[in-house]
């Protein structure tokens, strides 16, 4: 595959992002654009990367190249190891800020409450420590 056909891709791949979400900025702010949005940003995105993944790694593998075939399964992996952690931590940073937030409002009203509400903030935090072990799990 030429450097072209590479170059395109990466631009095929930044334009699926920012196409959707620059159409949501600049059109009207209604309830249900941006889960419209955010569904067809994932459509491009995932099936330009479909697409990409079978124009660079189809093709006749013999002996000589099981070693590129190797490294193409490594660098799955680290792609899954990587999604893993970072999607944990996104998903733990949401749940970190409606526990904490409401957590500061109970204890606001009554601070005796103080250890069950940090309870929950540490039940938040352990997202990101599940996925974290999980990307472990998945390396080498």
């Amino acid at each position: 595959m030429t450097m072209t056909a590479k170059i395109i891709l990466v631009i095929a791949l930044v334009l699926s992002i920012a196409i959707p979400f620059g159409a949501f900025l600049l059109s009207e702010k209604k309830k249900g654009n941006f889960k419209a949005t955010v569904l067809a940003n994932s459509f491009f995105f995932f099936g330009t990367l479909v697409i990409a993944h079978i124009l660079l790694f189809s093709g006749h593998v013999s002996a000589a190249e099981a070693t590129t075939a190797a490294s193409n399964a490594e660098g799955w992996r680290y792609l899954a190891a990587a999604l893993s952690t970072g999607l944990s931590c996104i998903g733990g940073g949401i749940a970190v800020a409606s526990a904490a937030s409401a957590a500061l409002g109970a204890m606001s009203e009554d601070s005796s409450i103080m250890g069950k509400a940090l309870i929950f903030v540490a039940l938040a935090e352990g997202i990101a420590l599940y996925g974290l072990i999980v990307s472990f799990s998945i390396l080498p």
